[in-house]
């Protein structure tokens, strides 16, 4: 296993490479790799409840919708429920289908104040694959880590 000090620079350079507003970039493997040996790493699953129950869940993810379902309506209560759930000092990694709310998710938080937030790339399912399917091609369940179906 590389070094926790390994994974985030190279997560930081795909920031800066990316230009994004917050801390760093992972893959799937470098979040778990870096939620199991980095103390107080959290990992913040802003999918939907449904995508929580019908896709699947990472077990001892944070779960706090970035959008519901249905309709896919903005939670306005996101940054309460993490600040009850989230120290502002902690290691943030934000994931939800393939990457798109979870970078939002990661924009917001640093914009409140979380200084060492992180998006993870490809997120649960990855892009659609040549079927139009998800799940197979990038994401969490493609790398094969840990999730249990909901």
């Amino acid at each position: 296993m590389e070094t926790i000090t390994a994974i985030l620079e190279r997560a930081q350079q795909r920031a800066r490479e990316m230009d994004l507003p917050y801390e760093g970039a992972l893959l799937p493997g470098e979040a778990l790799d870096l939620l199991q040996e980095a103390p107080g790493a959290k990992l913040v699953d802003v999918r939907s409840r449904a995508e929580w129950d019908w896709v699947g869940r990472i077990p001892g993810a944070v779960e706090i919708e970035w959008q519901s379902y249905p309709g896919m309506r903005p939670n306005s209560s996101f940054i309460d429920y993490l600040s009850s759930q989230v120290d502002k000092e902690s290691l943030v990694m934000f994931i939800c289908r393939s990457g798109g709310r979870s970078h939002q998710a990661a924009a917001t938080a640093t914009e409140s104040g979380y200084a060492n937030c992180y998006n993870i790339l490809e997120g649960f399912e990855g892009e659609k694959d040549a079927t139009g399917h998800r799940g197979t091609k990038g994401g969490w369940k493609a790398a094969g880590l840990p999730w249990i179906q909901g």
